[in-house]
């Protein structure tokens, strides 16, 4: 993705993740906001006089995360939101294994108080070892990486929310769900 889309993506990200009211832009209870508002608000900025539906859709297209969607004329963020009140998630079963990627500073806190959510909606977790290695990178040089019973856990009423392909989501995974994996720090 070039620079541009790039820092297309930031600024979504912002608009519909963390500070909706900064554009006068007004999410549904499922985060979604009418594609040509978000277009609207932000051409009113002057770096994004330009934008259109096609550069939103390749903005949405050639980013590795995947954050957005649009469908049925509407965009919205699929997890990271930082915003008051929670926004509503269907529920589903989540694969048998799920992954999160921590400093192993934290491990020994997670292990007795299980995964929590912080200044996030919800916790992230990884559909695979690799995505949670790359998130856990951001927390420490040498992150730890935990293994997460999730269809266990969603068996014993744990809810589990789709992110994306790669991301699931969750309220809270308590610890007796979670193992540091084989071979690595605890």
């Amino acid at each position: 993705m070039n620079e541009r889309l790039t820092q297309l993506s930031k600024t979504v990200s912002h608009a519909l993740r963390h500070a909706p009211w900064a554009y006068e832009l007004e999410l549904d209870e499922s985060g979604a906001v009418p594609v040509d508002e978000l277009i609207d608000t932000l051409r009113q900025r002057q770096r994004w006089a330009d934008l259109d539906a096609a550069m939103l859709s390749e903005m949405i297209a050639g980013s590795p995360k995947q954050r957005f969607v649009i469908e049925n004329g509407k965009i919205c963020a699929f997890y990271g939101h930082s915003l008051p009140g929670k926004l509503s998630k269907a529920s589903a079963e989540p694969p048998d294994i799920l992954y999160h990627g921590t400093s192993p500073q934290l491990v020994t806190h997670i292990m007795a108080k299980g995964l929590l959510p912080m200044r996030r909606q919800y916790v992230h977790l990884s559909a695979d070892r690799e995505t949670a290695q790359m998130v856990g990178s951001r927390k420490a040089s040498g992150p730890v990486i935990l293994v997460v019973r999730a269809r266990q856990a969603h068996a014993a009423g744990v809810p589990f929310y789709v992110g994306n392909e790669k991301v699931w989501l969750a309220d809270w995974v308590p610890p007796e769900w979670l193992a540091p994996e084989p071979g690595g720090r605890a």
